[in-house]
């Protein structure tokens, strides 16, 4: 499938999990891609690697100009640096929300702020936001995370309507429980991981977590020229979670 042949894409976040699943997928399928990242020191051809700190301005336009020039253009942004939080709302403090923040949703704002002009100039701009299952559903003990994933799912409605006219879509997955390195780390500190990863399982009615294959797919559906004509729409890539209402087994 050739479906992105000649379109540069750029994802943040990708050296790993979801964003580098997703790098590799636009690659496969034609694209030119950079990959922006804390430590771009995995990316491997055809990828293009930069360092960027999507909580530092600077930082953040350089490498994308950085990979502009690269590249010849901007097409695709995919919009995947994030990072995980756990507790209620008495469990972090002020300076651990304002980390959270900072990366989940202001940093996505920076990216999408330094890639905006490049992206007017392309015949097919589509801007994907990692959202969250988190967004849209009670999950507990996840009071932080949750309320950076719901103000990315604001954040993608409110770029879609301003950016339509000029030619650029704007849209979000939002993604289950995936199998990547951040939700390993979780259940490598779990008292009992094979336990607390059989309850995360359970708790997708497909009984199984979502992969980080999976969820690129999606991106790519949103982001590709045949989604031309969707632009302000979640996708969720959860299993059934946000959905179904299954009965127990045996019932």
């Amino acid at each position: 499938m050739t479906d992105f042949e000649g379109l540069k894409a750029l994802v943040t976040g990708g050296a790993s999990g979801i964003g580098r699943a997703t790098a590799e997928l636009l690659a496969a399928r034609g694209a030119q891609v950079a990959v922006l990242d804390l430590d771009p020191s995995p990316v491997e051809k055809p990828l293009l690697g930069f360092r960027a700190d999507v909580t530092d301005d600077t930082s953040v336009r350089e490498a994308v100009a950085a990979a502009v020039a690269e590249l010849g253009g901007l097409d695709v942004v995919v919009n995947n640096a994030g990072i995980g939080a756990q507790g209620t709302v008495e469990d972090n403090d002020d300076a651990e929300w304002h980390r959270v923040l900072d990366v989940n949703v202001v940093g996505m704002v920076r990216v999408a702020r330094a890639a905006l002009p490049h992206l007017r100039a392309s015949r097919h701009a589509a801007i994907v936001n990692t959202c969250s299952i988190a967004a849209t559903a009670g999950l507990p003990q996840r009071a932080l995370y949750s309320a950076t994933k719901g103000a990315v799912y604001s954040l993608t409605l409110a770029m879609a309507a301003d950016h339509v006219r000029e030619g650029i879509r704007v849209n979000c997955v939002n993604p289950g429980t995936a199998d990547t390195p951040w939700i390993g780390r979780l259940l490598d500190k779990a008292p009992d991981p094979a336990a607390e990863r059989a309850a995360l399982e359970a708790r997708q009615p497909t009984g199984r977590l979502v992969s980080a294959a999976e969820v690129a797919g999606a991106i790519a559906y949103l982001a590709g020229p045949l989604s031309g004509a969707t632009t302000g729409t979640s996708l969720a890539v959860d299993g059934g979670m946000q959905g179904l209402r299954l009965r127990p087994v045996g019932q």
